[in-house]
């Protein structure tokens, strides 16, 4: 069975930083491309990170760019995502996932206000 669990959520001021991460069981995480959405009240899911297999960023959302770094530790099985200088525009439930499109896991909150 797939399970993907995040934390690292929370609250946080304007230009905070947080980090998430995401454990991984139930399937071969090191051969399997791996993505960050978040979605925001009232929006649709959006597509932030792409990890490739072997570590390593393929894709950001341009809003993202620059601010968040996405990376795994494939000997751990756990996904990460650095985020700094957030901005109250990232708030949002981020959830990981094996396909960009689609979430099973209950996701974790972040928050940024002053």
């Amino acid at each position: 069975e797939v399970q993907l669990v995040e934390s690292g959520g929370g609250l946080v001021q304007p230009g905070g930083s947080l980090r998430l991460s995401c454990a991984v069981s139930g399937f071969t995480f090191s051969n399997a491309w791996m993505y960050w959405v978040r979605q925001a009240p009232g929006k649709g899911l959006e597509r932030v990170s792409d990890i490739k297999p072997g570590g390593g960023s393929a894709y950001y959302a341009d809003s993202v760019r620059g601010r968040f770094t996405g990376s795994r530790d494939n000997a751990k099985n756990t996904l990460f995502l650095q985020m700094n200088n957030l901005k109250t525009e990232d708030t949002a439930m981020y959830y990981c996932s094996t396909n960009p499109s689609t979430i099973r896991s209950q996701g974790t909150q972040v928050t940024v206000s002053s």
